[in-house]
C-alpha cells in the first residue's frame, strides 16, 4: 500500500474539533480505508485534538498516515507536559479520552509535545470476525 498523509495546523479552538473528525474520515474514505479502523480513529483524532485544545499551549497540529505499516495519528501542540492517562472519577464529566484512545488503538504514547497512536490497517479478523490483539 502506498503511504498517504495530511497534516494541518489550526489555533486552539474547539469549535475545530467536528472539523478534525470530518476531515480524518474523508482523509481516510479517500485513502480506502474502511470498516471499524475508520470509527475508532476518528474518535481518536477527536480525543487528541480536544486534549491538545485544552491543556496544551499555541497552535495544534494534526497529522494523519496511513500505509503498509498501518495508520499513525499524531497531534502536536507547543506545551512540555506529557500526556497521562488518568482514572477519573465516576462523577467526573471529562478525563477518560486517553484511557479511550488506549483501548482504541494498537499503542499510543506521549512525548510531551506530541502525542500519538496507531492502528494496524488493515485489520487482522480472527474466523469469527473479532478483532485479533
Amino acid at each position: 500500500m502506498e503511504q498517504h498523509a495530511y497534516q494541518i495546523a489550526f489555533l486552539p479552538d474547539p469549535i475545530r474539533v467536528p472539523e478534525m473528525r470530518k476531515t480524518t474520515a474523508a482523509f481516510l474514505r479517500r485513502s480506502e480505508v474502511s470498516g471499524p479502523v475508520v470509527e475508532d480513529a476518528v474518535l481518536a483524532v477527536s480525543e487528541l485534538v480536544t486534549n491538545a485544545i485544552r491543556h496544551g499551549d499555541g497552535m495544534v497540529c494534526l497529522f494523519v498516515s496511513v500505509g503498509s505499516g498501518g495508520l499513525r495519528v499524531s497531534v502536536t501542540d507547543q506545551s512540555p507536559e506529557q500526556a497521562e492517562a488518568k482514572q477519573a472519577d465516576i462523577g467526573d464529566l471529562s478525563g477518560r479520552g486517553l484511557l479511550l484512545v488506549a483501548a482504541l488503538a494498537d499503542n499510543w504514547g506521549s512525548s510531551g509535545e506530541e502525542t500519538w497512536c496507531t492502528f494496524r490497517y488493515p485489520l487482522e479478523l480472527e474466523d469469527d470476525g473479532v478483532r485479533a490483539e
